[in-house]
């Protein structure tokens, strides 16, 4: 089965264009090798996947051509348990993260304004 539709099924990716496009990118590794979109994949073959801040490391299990159901998705794969801590590490991390955007409510009050305008320089 062609890596991209394994992808695609599997649901890391809305898309197979979007799998094509990773994988040629080099976000997506086999048995620590780069590949093509069309690379078959067997079950047994490791993969390393990189999805913005995110990485998986997965083993395929099974193949499926048809993308069903994400409980079944599941099934094709097992993560290892570093990678599954790894990105459990990376969520709390973003989560603890300040965000200055959560302060602003509506529209910059007078006070805000003249304060942005004095940092632009005007």
């Amino acid at each position: 089965m062609r890596l991209d539709k394994w992808l695609w099924a599997a649901r890391f990716y809305k898309s197979r264009g979007l799998a094509q496009s990773a994988i040629e990118g080099g976000h997506v590794k086999i048995n620590q090798e780069s590949a093509k979109p069309s690379r078959e994949i067997r079950p047994g073959d490791q993969l390393s996947i990189r999805i913005g801040e995110y990485s998986w490391d997965v083993t395929v299990l099974a193949l499926e051509a048809e993308r069903g159901p994400a409980p079944d998705a599941r099934l094709l794969y097992e993560e290892d348990e570093d990678s599954l801590a790894r990105r459990a590490q990376a969520m709390e991390a973003r989560k603890l993260q300040h965000k200055p955007e959560a302060e602003r409510r509506g529209r910059p009050e007078k006070r805000d304004r003249r304060s942005l305008q004095r940092f632009r320089g005007r």
